[in-house]
């Protein structure tokens, strides 16, 4: 996730496609989710995981953001908050997946 999250920012920043999440949170967010589902997907089909459970592991980065965009189109959260209780929120809904198929996640996949 972090790997993704570098190099493709970097690349979008590098041909000054770098978004704010002041002036742009929900866009920001989308692309940062996206950037770090990237990065985990190749990771995970490098390990030998199916694309369902790939797709599954990658929509729990975007469902945080479900309640919270509502929450700052009527501020009562800002950018910066959006990001941070979305990242902070994506690690357990994460878990619960693992948990979920833990069968998946239990054994190694090599």
């Amino acid at each position: 996730m972090l790997v993704g999250m570098a190099v493709l920012g970097l690349l979008r920043g590098a041909v000054g496609l770098g978004l704010s999440y002041e002036r742009d949170p929900e866009l920001a967010y989308l692309l940062m989710a996206f950037d770090m589902s990237v990065g985990m997907a190749v990771w995970m089909r490098y390990r030998g995981h199916g694309w369902a459970r790939t797709l599954e592991m990658c929509g729990a980065m975007f469902a945080p953001v479900l309640p919270l965009f509502p929450l700052l189109w009527l501020d009562v959260i800002d950018g910066m908050d959006l990001m941070m209780i979305a990242h902070v929120a994506m690690l357990p809904l994460m878990l619960i997946v693992m948990l979920w198929r833990r069968d998946e996640y239990a054994t190694c996949a090599d």
